[in-house]
């Protein structure tokens, strides 16, 4: 297995137990020990691990076994388009939670064709990022240059924030801002209830 480095100390830490017995016990079950097995007779190898310890070690394990074969699609997927470096490479090979690591795969996800990104062809992004970046104090002015054929002043708007939309929503910060609000606004309600 080559990732029984990292999933030792991953599952050691959130486990918090020894290394050692992780590894054993890794290795007993990449061998097709049964879990029942391995805490009966193989106590001397696991530090003594319970059937319900090993058990949270195997699945564990999955778990990061499916995080594993994600992250192949996903280095995959982005060095196909040649847009890969090697921050991107480190932050994904460093990334062990499937949410971060759908949160950095987000903008390079391919997409199917969206509102935003019609928007796009009709030549709407400078106007999205005056709107964005608050340059324009009057947007119906400033969409009043993207006007030409087909494309009306509310048009022109739709389309900016539609791109504007799609921005905030793959961002990675803005999505960790509204999962913290979430979470804070959740357990806000249950203090008053």
């Amino acid at each position: 297995m080559e990732h029984i480095k990292i999933f030792t100390q991953l599952i050691a830490s959130e486990l918090h137990l020894s290394e050692h017995a992780v590894e054993n016990t890794l290795k007993l079950l990449d061998e097709g020990c049964t879990i029942p097995f391995i805490s009966r007779y193989r106590k001397e190898r696991t530090g003594g691990l319970d059937e319900v310890q090993i058990t949270a070690i195997s699945d564990r394990k999955e778990r990061l076994e499916e995080i594993a074969k994600r992250k192949d699609t996903i280095v995959k997927t982005i060095t196909e388009q040649q847009k890969m470096t090697p921050e991107l490479q480190k932050r994904i090979d460093d990334s062990w939670e499937m949410t971060t690591l759908e949160d950095i795969y987000l903008p390079y996800k391919p997409k199917r064709r969206t509102r935003a990104q019609v928007a796009r062809e009709q030549g709407l992004e400078p106007l999205a990022t005056m709107l964005m970046m608050q340059r324009e104090a009057n947007p119906q002015k400033a969409a009043q240059r993207f006007v030409r054929d087909g494309l009306a002043v509310a048009d022109c708007l739709k389309g900016a924030q539609d791109i504007i939309a799609e921005q905030v929503s793959e961002d990675e910060r803005s999505r960790n801002q509204v999962r913290l609000h979430r979470i804070e606004g959740g357990q806000g309600k249950e203090r008053h209830r």
